[in-house]
């Protein structure tokens, strides 16, 4: 055996065999690949051959197989890492996917501002130097009560934030039981700790009642935190404080209340009877004096963190140091401004801005949808099935969305090898398994979506 590895390793052609190969040249050629990273190329595939042989995880080589795999490498060099994929999970907020699909409003929006210059931080009436806060503060300020607003880059950069300005080197008190963790290991603890803010725990996991923040403060006292559990949930024999309690003990003793609202709904879904977020509008009215929230879940935006509250204590983070380290840029801010103008007309947005769209739309119109890719793929062994999916995102993690999906048999592949073929076709088709079945929930799969549906389908598994 390994007199066999040493022989097929001395076979193996140098690399300048393969640099100088005339129709390896005219092929980058013909698809466009720069010469300069074709060395590079072969470098690295001649290496790799050189290893799969030595851990005994290659059979064969020849010239024409190591040929192919710098084909391969080439190509893969011209496309992008970050690219758009047909998301078959029925999950409308899949972190790992993008989490909110953005409206063409706002992708209008984000295109006519990155094409050119804007005025970004420009007054056009008074032709002077302005701020990027004010092309969203107004909008969140109408949609939510607030005094003022201002936005940063996602909201553990507005927790941080807040908590940095308001109390650092001072207690935050805050129930037990809302200590959260969010995605990627983020804790609010250890948030709370890098801002330099001392944690002050009161409550128990489940209960928590308005004595125990009462109690708990003193002359170091500078926050009431109410952190809205968003991702998880706590049943049975449990009691928290609302935010209109902390809001009377805090005016009581002179203290700021913060909420955390996490997801961040500005449109009521539970008039749909989906779930029981509270609506940032009622938060505020309610007493809190400094709310965040995110924009790319329930909000249906771009990524972001908003702040909204009291206008002396959002001038005094606009004024903070960080809040320079933590801006938006200007395609965020055009995407968020489109955004929360379709929130002007409630209807309109449920319409128009997919998360919201994708949670509303019912059963029959997810079946027609599901009808309709499959009549395009009579050729395969296709099933409608009912299913059920959650919303995603750390949103709303005990509601399941009743849903339609096809379940895709195939004659030779079981499921997992279906799902695979899938995910790495162009464009990738993300599925799930269930029951040792291939299915592709048709909640998060958009009409305009099909026909490259029907396309990855016919080309990965026929």
């Amino acid at each position: 055996m390994e007199s066999n590895i040493k022989r097929q390793l001395r076979e193996i052609p140098a690399v300048h065999q393969f640099i100088h190969d005339e129709q390896l040249l005219a092929w980058i050629h013909e698809h466009q690949i720069s010469e300069r990273i074709l060395t590079d190329v072969v470098k690295e595939t001649v290496d790799s051959i050189r290893r799969q042989l030595l851990n005994q995880q290659l059979d064969t080589i020849s010239y024409n197989i190591i040929l192919d795999q710098i084909k391969l490498k080439l190509l893969k060099s011209q496309q992008a890492n970050l690219k758009s994929l047909i998301n078959g999970t029925g999950i409308i907020l899949h972190t790992n996917l993008g989490r909110a699909v953005l409206a063409q409003e706002a992708i209008d929006q984000m295109i006519d501002v990155a094409k050119g210059y804007s005025n970004l931080e420009y007054q056009i009436d008074q032709g002077a130097r302005g701020s990027r806060h004010d092309h969203v503060e107004d909008l969140i300020c109408r949609l939510t009560g607030a005094e003022a607003a201002m936005v940063v880059n996602n909201n553990a950069a507005a927790v941080y934030l807040i908590l940095r300005e308001i109390a650092k080197g001072r207690e935050v008190i805050v129930s037990r039981g809302q200590l959260v963790e969010i995605g990627g290991s983020f804790r609010v603890s250890e948030i709370m700790y890098e801002s330099g803010a001392i944690l002050r725990e009161v409550g128990t996991t489940n209960k928590t009642h308005l004595r125990d923040y009462e109690q708990a403060i003193h002359e170091e006292t500078a926050l009431l935190l109410k952190v809205h559990t968003s991702n998880f949930t706590i049943r049975g024999f449990t009691q928290t404080v609302e935010v209109d309690e902390l809001a009377s003990l805090g005016a009581k003793h002179g203290i700021p209340v913060y909420e955390d609202l996490g997801s961040g709904v500005i449109y009521d879904l539970k008039k749909h009877g989906i779930g029981e977020e509270p609506v940032i509008h009622d938060s505020l009215h309610r007493g809190a004096d400094i709310v965040s929230f995110s924009g790319d879940k329930l909000l249906g935006g771009p990524q972001v963190g908003v702040i909204a509250g009291q206008k002396a204590w959002i001038d005094r983070l606009k004024a903070n140091q960080l809040a320079r380290v933590l801006r938006v840029d200007k395609v965020t801010l055009a995407a968020l401004e489109a955004t929360l103008r379709l929130y002007l007309d409630p209807e309109q947005a449920a319409q128009k801005i997919p998360a919201l769209r994708d949670m509303l739309i019912s059963t029959e119109e997810l079946r027609k949808r599901a009808e309709k890719i499959k009549q395009q793929l009579s050729h395969f062994d296709i099933h409608i099935c009912e299913t059920e999916n959650e919303v995603g995102g750390g949103s709303m993690p005990d509601i399941m969305l009743p849903s339609i999906a096809l379940e895709i048999h195939h004659e030779r592949d079981p499921a997992h090898v279906v799902e695979r073929k899938l995910r790495m076709g162009n464009p990738a088709v993300i599925g799930r398994i269930t029951r040792d079945v291939c299915l592709l929930d048709v909640r998060t799969i958009q009409d305009e979506e099909i026909p490259l549906l029907v396309q990855a389908l016919n080309e990965n598994l026929r």
